[in-house]
């Protein structure tokens, strides 16, 4: 059903990443053909550590070094779906991480802005966009929870860690109907929240579940881990 991909971006761990799509995608209601094709076409084993990649399109999460993880593929295409993107979107996202989240959402979206704390993280990230031609995404060292003002107003904006509070830089960067997704709680569990600017600055909040992601290190997050 979803094969408007190019074979020529795709070697021979499609069967994998199929796989992946089938049963832990469709078969828990992720629907965006978008996002679907996407996670079909970049390979996630490239972006996790080599030790690591037997382990790449299970469902699980997957450390990636400095105390950060990978997402499981569910959360990654959960996330990717609820900001609603369109082909011509900027979108700002904070924790790059290894780069996979956004490299699904730069084939969903115009550009994307993408902020990680630690600077090994975001060179690796930053040379794996280039060695697999994403030339749509731009790499920032720095403290994501006061955002990328040069850049905003953005259209949407991912936080791929989990804060006490939305910080109110982010919302004063979200477009007019823009769509914000991020985990909200304490250190241990979160609340993934889908927050869309209407037309009159106000929010929309909606909770998308669970989860548990590493803490929003930052002036506007958690100011330390422990």
């Amino acid at each position: 059903m979803y094969t408007d991909y190019s074979k020529a971006d795709l070697d021979d761990r499609l069967a994998e990443r199929e796989w992946m799509v089938q049963t832990q995608l469709i078969g828990r209601d992720i629907a965006d053909e978008e996002v679907i094709n996407g996670m079909l076409i970049v390979p996630r084993h490239k972006y996790v550590m080599e030790e690591k990649q037997e382990y790449a399109y299970y469902d699980t999460a997957l450390e990636i070094g400095v105390g950060q993880t990978i997402s499981q593929p569910y959360i990654v295409a959960l996330m990717a779906e609820a900001l609603e993107l369109k082909s011509s979107d900027n979108v700002l996202e904070i924790g790059t991480g290894s780069g996979y989240s956004a490299a699904i959402l730069s084939r969903m979206a115009e550009h994307i802005y993408t902020i990680e704390r630690h600077e090994e993280l975001a060179h690796i990230a930053k040379e794996r966009f280039q060695s697999q031609g994403y030339g749509n995404i731009e790499v920032r060292v720095g403290d994501g929870t006061l955002g990328w003002t040069e850049n905003a107003p953005f259209d949407a904006i991912l936080v791929t860690a989990g804060g006490p509070v939305i910080p109110d830089t982010l919302i004063d960067q979200l477009a007019i109907g823009g769509r914000l997704v991020m985990p909200v709680g304490d250190k241990a569990e979160q609340k993934l929240l889908r927050v869309k600017k209407t037309v009159t600055s106000e929010l929309i909040e909606e909770n998308l579940g669970s989860v548990r992601f590493v803490p929003l290190i930052g002036t506007k997050g958690w100011r330390e881990l422990n």
